[in-house]
């Protein structure tokens, strides 16, 4: 047995949302703001804002469908991939009005990655195989695009764009492995690889620490790993009882806090990292 660099004590309830109104239900995507506050998307397809310090809830907007990974771009604007409608809506910050951005054959848009610098949205189908593609992109100002790369993927979903702008990570969930895309010079898809494999059982959720380490969450077990370079893959942290984790799905960092999303249950986990340093 695996020890986990951290105990489950580094990690507590943020805000539990099972009897608020609205209630967080079944959470699977998770952002922060710019302003410290944590969104998340649920299955009734509505979109929260949670205070900084966890202390209310308010409804953004919402969909009315099921809300999958969520994203913010650099004006505070919401991408939010909808599972019902097989589209992405996008949160508008200046008029706080939700409403449908892009589609454009895309099937089960799971996750998306916003590349403020050339100005375009990455969305992850993980119905690719019948879509006849792993990753969509779009115009990030007015939702035109498509396809961008064909390659086969095994349930794509949460994705991370690398430090340097130049791949992006995408977990495949039904291969237990996350994949590397590279980004070529005049923007199209690269060579796809794989970065890191036997991610047991089911990744999820994709990020980046500010070191460069990235983190994959596993929406089975309830658990999230930690990859370096030249360390390989750690067990961050595991939670048997799959409570206070319970299916994490997507995770976002602020701070030496990692926020994750729990699909099976109603709240936001907050993990303290700093506890690694210990």
């Amino acid at each position: 047995m695996v020890t986990p660099l951290l105990e489950m004590s580094a990690a507590r309830v943020f805000f539990d949302g099972i009897f608020t109104n609205p209630r967080v239900a079944h959470p699977e995507g998770v952002a922060i703001h710019r302003d410290g506050s944590i969104w998340c998307g649920t299955e009734t397809g509505e979109l929260l804002r949670l205070a900084a310090d966890g202390s209310s809830v308010e409804r953004m907007g919402g969909t009315g469908g099921f809300l999958l990974g969520i994203a913010f771009d650099g004006a505070g604007n919401c991408f939010a991939c909808d599972l019902k409608h097989a589209a992405v809506f996008r949160w508008d910050a200046a008029t706080r009005e939700m409403a449908r951005f892009a589609s454009s054959g895309i099937r089960v848009p799971n996750y998306p990655v916003v590349d403020e610098d050339k100005g375009w949205l990455y969305v992850s189908d993980s119905d690719g195989a019948r879509s006849g593609a792993g990753i969509f992109r779009y115009d990030v100002g007015n939702g035109d695009g498509g396809p961008w790369c064909r390659d086969p993927m095994s349930f794509a979903n949460g994705m991370a764009m690398a430090p340097d702008g130049k791949a992006l990570y995408v977990v495949e969930s039904d291969a237990a492995r996350v994949s590397r895309v590279g980004i070529r010079e005049d923007g199209s898809a690269g060579e796809k690889s794989i970065a890191i494999e036997n991610v047991a059982n089911v990744p999820d959720g994709l990020a980046f620490a500010p070191d460069g380490s990235l983190f994959v969450s596993c929406y089975e077990p309830s658990r999230i790993y930690r990859w370096r370079a030249g360390a390989g893959l750690e067990l961050l942290i595991e939670d048997p009882a799959a409570t206070t984790l319970a299916h994490p799905t997507n995770i976002a960092f602020k701070g030496d806090k990692l926020y994750t999303a729990n699909l099976g249950r109603w709240h936001i986990t907050e993990i303290d990292l700093t506890l690694l340093a210990r």
